[in-house]
């Protein structure tokens, strides 16, 4: 027999079972979290959508590169001005063309953890599933 339960205990017999289950049928119970999984699940696939949709731009040289990428970190976008374009240094042009493309990704992983971090909250913190024991 559980501790707690009344009854035989034996199979058949629902004892104090059937109300500690009727329980999860309330707003804290089993439906409850169930609606918050799909809430969560929809919060996390609007914010997916917003980063999708969201551009940051990385510079370098002044401006003379500039990179954007999407909040999701795709580069979609590199943007070489002429004075930058030096046949004979290459090495140069190659360097402002990282140079930009790390400030824009930088700008994304800050976009990413300021938009997603909040969710993460609701999940208890880092990673967790704002249950007891987990």
């Amino acid at each position: 027999m559980v501790a707690g339960m009344s009854g035989t205990g034996g199979p058949g017999d629902p004892g104090d079972i059937s109300a500690a289950l009727s329980g999860l049928a309330g707003p804290g119970g089993m439906a409850g979290l169930l609606a918050q999984a799909q809430k969560m699940q929809q919060d996390l696939a609007d914010a997916q959508e917003r980063l999708a949709e969201t551009m940051v731009e990385g510079s370098s040289g002044g401006g003379l590169v500039r990179a954007t990428l999407s909040g999701t970190g795709t580069l979609v976008a590199l943007r070489i001005s002429p004075e930058a374009v030096d046949p004979s240094d290459v090495e140069t042009l190659e360097d402002l063309v990282l140079a930009a493309v790390h400030d824009a990704a930088a700008k994304a992983a800050d976009l990413q953890e300021s938009t997603m971090s909040p969710l993460a909250q609701g999940l208890g913190g880092a990673g967790g599933l704002g249950l007891p024991g987990f």
